[in-house]
């Protein structure tokens, strides 16, 4: 986001929150273009599960694969909680994150965890 030094740091805000919950809709479409959208090409994600960590934009789409097999339909990912920073440099969202899904011994999983953007 292009933000210049006079700023409105409630559209910023707005924009941002949107962005977020864009990418939500897309996890929860299974919509891969729409989840890579946003991202830099020399993205730095940790997330779960494993592999912890995704280097770059091609490490993060093959994750998706690990996740949406994990996932049951409908693939629950939502934030909560958010709360966003926004500076004319810089953007922070912090909040709660649940999704859910089946591991491989039919046990169901629920996460709830703190998600941290930059």
């Amino acid at each position: 986001m292009n933000v210049s030094a006079g700023h409105n740091t409630a559209a910023d805000e707005a924009a941002i929150r949107e962005r977020v919950q864009n990418w939500a809709r897309a996890v929860r479409a299974k919509d891969i273009d729409g989840i890579l959208a946003n991202h830099s090409a020399d993205m730095l994600m940790f997330d779960v599960p494993p592999p912890l960590s995704s280097k770059g934009i091609d490490a993060y789409r093959k994750t998706s694969d690990l996740f949406f097999s994990w996932s049951n339909d409908p693939v629950i990912f939502a934030f909560n909680d958010m709360q966003i920073t926004a500076g004319a440099d810089v953007a922070f969202v912090a909040a709660l994150m649940r999704c859910a899904g089946t591991e491989a011994n039919g046990d169901r999983i629920e996460l709830e965890y703190p998600r941290f953007i930059t």
